[in-house]
This record gives structure tokens, C-alpha cells and sequence, in this order.
């Protein structure tokens, strides 16, 4: 039996995550891309990050949240990014991050975790 969410007042809404980990994806709005190395299906970052977002371009909560290992031409980072300002690299340029061989094999199919990675 499948429970509404109305039935379950303290339920976290949750949603299926369009991007998988270990996939490129490039930020609509700016210019860099990155892999996906974790998703939350909603967001969980601090108060403080969501508020310094401006109000006009700042993304609703209820979506998934992506952590990158991003870079664009200047520096590599960590970005934490909602889902709707996300879209697939199709580029398929190499995303030169530092922290990648930590967590992930470079493969013919891309970015794959390591197996002392997986859950």
C-alpha cells in the first residue's frame, strides 16, 4: 500500500533524482561543469547558503541537490547545485578535478566509483 504524502504530515517530500552519480552535467546559468559525486533529494544545506542566494534566481528547496566536483577555466570546487539549473554535458570534455581519482575510475563509460565507494 502506497501512502499519500497528506496521509504522512511529517514526510519529507522526496523525488527521483534526474541525474545519476558519476554523470557530467553543466550548470544552465554559469559557466562550469563537474560529476555528480552525491545527491540529496532535497535540500540540505544551511539556512545562511539558501538566503545568500539572491531571490530572484534562488531555486526552491523541494528538488533534488547535486554535489559537483566542479571546475570552469580558472579553479576546481565543490558546487552544490539544484536540479533545475542542471542540464547533461554532452561535451564530453574531461573534468579534471583533483578529488576525482579518489572516488571514481576513469572507465570507456565515463566516471565509475570505486568499488571501496559503493554502499
Amino acid at each position: 500500500m502506497v501512502i499519500a504524502p497528506s496521509e504522512t504530515p511529517n514526510a519529507i517530500p522526496t523525488t527521483e533524482a534526474k541525474y545519476q552519480i558519476g554523470q557530467v552535467v553543466r550548470h544552465r546559468l554559469f559557466d562550469f561543469h563537474g560529476v555528480v559525486f552525491d545527491v540529496d533529494p532535497v535540500f540540505a544545506n544551511t539556512d545562511e547558503w539558501y538566503e545568500a542566494i539572491p531571490e530572484e534566481v534562488r531555486p526552491a528547496k523541494n528538488q533534488p541537490y547535486y554535489h559537483l566536483f566542479a571546475e570552469n577555466d580558472r579553479t576546481h570546487y565543490v558546487a552544490y547545485v539544484s536540479e533545475q539549473n542542471l542540464k547533461a554535458d554532452e561535451s564530453n570534455r574531461r573534468v579534471m578535478h583533483p578529488d576525482i581519482p579518489n572516488m571514481f575510475e576513469m572507465t570507456d563509460t565515463g566516471y565509475v566509483l570505486k568499488s571501496v565507494q559503493r554502499n
